[in-house]
């Protein structure tokens, strides 16, 4: 019995040599796969940055997507077509803040301008939506104003944006305990307005 002891050291010892040999074979095979990912990697990436365009209309692009030259805007005192006395006025500043925290463009004066945004206020309408059993009075009113816009190069007249009958709404309840101002919802609405124009003054190169 004592005799056998060496041959079970000896598959012991074998048994260690051969786990050893396995990682050593599974290390290499690890070497090997590496350099083929990498080169795959390498090859998606020049794939990606050949699909990139010079021009933003055409694939992928990082250049700008509008005409760097065209970068600043005038905007004159809205006309207002409608009764209401100041609402022109509201929607102008508006804008004018909505294009200076938004877009590339600065806002200066016809003179110095490339472009110019003349707009229109066309209707500002009211509209109840619902009324108080209680009471009988307006609960949920809604203001929307309707604008006519055109944003055009000045030295070309080429119009790079127009929209006709553009609308924004926005909700305010005059009846208690609420008690809103319509003063409050058209302020709403104003907002809505500046912003969809700068939306569609982006969008639609």
């Amino acid at each position: 019995m004592p005799a056998e002891a060496p041959h079970a050291q000896d598959r012991d010892s074998d048994s260690d040599s051969g786990s050893g040999s396995g990682r050593t074979r599974r290390a290499v095979r690890g070497r090997r796969w590496r350099p083929a990912l990498l080169a795959a990697c390498t090859a998606w990436l020049l794939a990606g940055l050949a699909g990139c365009a010079a021009d933003p209309r055409v694939g992928w692009s990082t250049s700008p997507i509008h005409d760097p030259s065209m970068n600043t805007v005038a905007v004159p005192i809205a006309r207002n077509v409608t009764f209401d006395r100041s609402v022109h006025l509201e929607l102008t500043e508006a804008i004018i803040k909505q294009i200076e925290a938004r877009t590339p463009w600065r806002v200066v004066s016809e003179a110095r301008a490339r472009t110019i945004l003349d707009v229109t206020v066309r209707r500002v309408d009211l509209e109840q939506l619902s009324r108080s059993r209680g009471t009988g009075l307006a609960e949920e009113t809604a203001i929307s104003i309707v604008v006519d816009f055109d944003w055009t190069r000045i030295d070309t007249g080429d119009r790079l944006a127009a929209r006709e009958d553009f609308t924004a709404a926005a909700l305010f309840v005059p009846s208690p305990p609420a008690g809103e101002r319509i003063d409050l919802g058209r302020f709403d609405a104003v907002g809505r307005a500046a912003e969809g124009i700068v939306d569609v003054m982006q969008s639609d190169w």
